[in-house]
This record gives C-alpha cells, sequence and structure tokens, in this order.
C-alpha cells in the first residue's frame, strides 16, 4: 500500500457553530477525552443531588407531618436545644450521610460489599422514624429503643463505608455524636 499518496480528511466546520466537529472529536471518530470527563461530571452531580436531597426530602416530609404538642407542652431543663435546633441538626444529620453514602457508592461500596445498602438503609429508615415516635406520638420509650437501633446502625455504617472510602467514614463522625446526644435526651424525656 502506498501510504505516500494518502491524504488527511478535513471536516469542513459550520459557520453557524463556535466550534468544529473536528474539535470535539479525535482522529478516529470517538468523543475526546475532555468531552467524556464533562459527561462523566455532569452524571456525577445528579447522582450527588439525588443522594442528598432524596433523604433530606424525605426528613422535610417527616417534619411536615409530624406534631409537636407533646414536645411544647413538657417541661425541659435548660440544655434542650429549641425543636428547630432538633430538626435542623437532623436535616444536617441526613445530608451527611447522604453525601458519605454517595462517596461510597461512587466508590462501589455498595457492590462490592453487599451488606452496605442495607445497614445505610435501615439507618434512614430508623432516622425517619424518630422524629414521629418521639414528638408526634409522644412515646420517648419507643423512641429511645429507634434510638439506641439508629446508634447501632450508624456504626455498623462507619465500619463498612471505613474499608470503602475513610472520608465517607470521617463525615458519620458528627452523625454519631448527634445520635448519642439524641439518646440522652431520649432518656431525659422518659423520665420527665
Amino acid at each position: 500500500m502506498d501510504s505516500q499518496n494518502l491524504k488527511q480528511r478535513r471536516v469542513a466546520e459550520d459557520p453557524n457553530t463556535t466550534t468544529s466537529t473536528a474539535a470535539t472529536m479525535n482522529k478516529n471518530n470517538y468523543p475526546s477525552k475532555r468531552d467524556m470527563r464533562m459527561k462523566m461530571a455532569k452524571r456525577g452531580l445528579r447522582s450527588l443531588a439525588v443522594a442528598v436531597s432524596l433523604p433530606v426530602a424525605l426528613h422535610l416530609i417527616t417534619i411536615y407531618l409530624g406534631s409537636t404538642d407533646s414536645y411544647r407542652t413538657t417541661s425541659k431543663p435548660f440544655w434542650f436545644p429549641p425543636l428547630w435546633g432538633f430538626r435542623l441538626t437532623c436535616l444536617a444529620s441526613s445530608f451527611l450521610m447522604g453525601l458519605s453514602a454517595w462517596l461510597v457508592w461512587a466508590e462501589g461500596g455498595f457492590h462490592k460489599n453487599p451488606v452496605a445498602f442495607p445497614v445505610y438503609l435501615s439507618q434512614l429508615v430508623l432516622s425517619l422514624a424518630w422524629d414521629p415516635i418521639v414528638f408526634g406520638a409522644g412515646a420517648p420509650w419507643v423512641g429511645l429503643v429507634v434510638c439506641m437501633g439508629m446508634f447501632g446502625a450508624l456504626v455498623g455504617c462507619s465500619k463498612v463505608f471505613q474499608d470503602v472510602n475513610p472520608t465517607a467514614c470521617d463525615l458519620m463522625k458528627p452523625c454519631l455524636a448527634w445520635v448519642a446526644f439524641l439518646a440522652v435526651v431520649n432518656l431525659k424525656l422518659v423520665y420527665l
């Protein structure tokens, strides 16, 4: 084959577009690495938005549907946070848990370790159930059991997440501290 006579095919630019087709395709007519990275980044941002907003939205729904009469009418010690403080911190905790779960998912941790997702899901369900049980139904004993289960699920999550992504485990430490504080508040509510 005579390679001396071969010529490179040029792609004509469209005067109506700002970039040429040749700039986005390499010589084998595949998308460039930059385009592939941009597509992956967009998918990553979408999955991050879903992973963070879904638990926060579920917490907002349980807050909206819940009642607060039992908490407002009881006499509380001075170190009890106001109700908005409880709920704001629960939302921040669900945000951090969603972010750490996304970090584990991005590393493929839910596929590598099949225990990771059920443990995370149990933590999410228990944290969603705690507010309506304690503030809505006024059942602090049941809320204390749920709080202990939530603490156990968080410890399980942190052990599973530590193996996949240490940053995800570090993001869970404020959540563990918050649930420990919730257990103390819940125990005090039992004796009020």
